[in-house]
């Protein structure tokens, strides 16, 4: 949760520094938008790929050690619904 919380914090102020230098060189309105969205995820791309690798580390990590579901599941609710359906 922290890895993700970082990364996402990160990626965020790349965008708000993209837009605060785009607005000082003179971009306004919708271009101002989507020049800094277009270098904000460049530049996250290239300037956060550690941060990036440590986020999908932990979000791996976190499923590996997941508790399977139990109960069934989808598919076993799915088919109880469909036998019920037939029987009916």
């Amino acid at each position: 949760m922290r890895a993700t919380l970082v990364y996402t914090s990160a990626r965020v102020m790349l965008l708000v520094v993209s837009v605060f230098l785009l607005y000082l060189a003179g971009a306004r309105g919708i271009l101002l938008l989507a020049l800094a969205f277009a270098i904000s995820g460049v530049a996250s791309f290239v300037l956060l790929s550690r941060q990036r690798d440590v986020m999908s580390g932990a979000l791996m990590a976190r499923l590996k050690n997941r508790r399977p579901r139990t109960g069934g599941g989808f598919r076993a609710r799915l088919e109880e619904g469909a036998r019920a359906e037939d029987a009916d």
